[in-house]
């Protein structure tokens, strides 16, 4: 029996473009009423950091980090053949992609260009669940990819933000990145606003589970903070286009300017990833399940980054907004594919 996609997706989910365009639309309309907006939420930090993009970025991280099973850990050594590839398709192959599609496409662009690059870095640890299970894949393999990619990126966005910026660009005689990058800087961003919700997300799993038990916090208590994810987002995104205004406005054609090598990565990443996983003998779960956590990327944690390190006006952060806009229809159209594809699975 096949699956209707949007029969399982929420309203909420289903509808996450027209929530985008909404908060876009809204931010658009507040700028123009408080042309002042910009140095009222300016004043509002913390050495450097802005405490309402604070709040709204963590508002977005914590519920997905609540969800991850990390216990799933502990089974590494279940499949190594997975984790081999997802490793090597997530760190390797996706981020080498995106920077290829972010010079291609957005050479004469630098802030953009950089603002693909920081997208092709962040693995995806959200969405990704919704699209896995629509499409029929393994929720067990899922919650493993996720639970890594979560831990993984702590380590490694840093080194290799500092690699794809600016040792790279370096040794093909492309430019480097301004002066405003910094290893230091993305390091302080994703420790702020990656490695707090998540140290609150693992410890909120740990506890809620211990009293309450695992029934009581997936159907009851995970449903209730779910929201606030979207909520995160849709402030974060209110705040962005409330301070970008005149430059959205000015050039309406830069979200088409970022949204092709965003569609071209999204289904170059996932139909490499699938025919891959087929090509090493994983069943039809497996296969899915690796080319959605490889195709899919968290925005979240790329607009953080933009945001701690060039700021909320900055080109990279206008990057990370519009990426969930292109990839939530894209995404949706590949599960349509892997069902279809799952028919003809040998």
């Amino acid at each position: 029996m096949s699956i209707e996609p949007g029969a399982k997706l929420s309203t909420r989910d289903r509808f996450l473009p027209v929530w985008i365009l909404l908060a876009m639309a809204a931010g658009l309309g507040i700028g123009k009423a408080f042309p002042d907006l910009n140095n009222d939420i300016g004043a509002i930090q913390i050495q450097g950091t802005s405490l309402p993009i604070a709040l709204g970025l963590f508002m977005m991280m914590y519920p997905v980090l609540a969800k991850v099973r990390y216990s799933e850990m502990s089974h590494l050594r279940a499949d190594k053949k997975l984790l081999f590839s997802s490793l090597i398709l997530n760190w390797i192959i996706g981020p080498a992609l995106m920077f290829s599609l972010a010079w291609i496409f957005l050479a004469d662009q630098p802030t953009f260009r950089t603002g693909l690059i920081v997208i092709g870095l962040a693995r995806c640890i959200a969405m990704v669940l919704i699209w896995n299970d629509l499409a029929c894949g393994s929720r067990e393999a899922a919650a493993l990819l996720v639970a890594i990619n979560s831990i993984f990126q702590v380590f490694a966005y840093a080194l290799l933000g500092t690699f794809y910026l600016n040792i790279l660009p370096g040794w093909l005689g492309l430019e480097k990145f301004d002066i405003a990058f910094s290893t230091s800087a993305i390091t302080k961003s994703v420790v702020i606003f990656l490695g707090v919700p998540l140290i609150a997300g693992y410890l909120t799993r740990k506890y809620g589970v211990k009293q309450k038990g695992e029934g009581w916090y997936e159907n009851i208590f995970l449903p209730k903070i779910g929201l606030w994810a979207l909520y995160g987002l849709l402030f974060t995104i209110v705040l962005m286009f409330a301070m970008q205004g005149d430059q959205i406005t000015n050039s309406p054609g830069t979200v088409i300017k970022i949204a092709i090598p965003l569609l071209i990565y999204f289904f170059i990443m996932w139909g490499v990833s699938y025919l891959f996983g087929k090509r090493v003998g994983m069943p039809y779960d497996k296969a899915t399940t690796l080319a959605f956590t490889a195709a899919g990327n968290n925005f979240e944690l790329a607009i953080a980054v933009s945001i701690g390190v060039w700021g909320i006006t900055s080109g990279q952060a206008l990057v990370g907004v519009i990426g969930p806009l292109v990839e939530v229809p894209a995404l949706v159209s590949l599960v349509y594919v892997s069902l279809w594809l799952r028919k003809r699975y040998k």
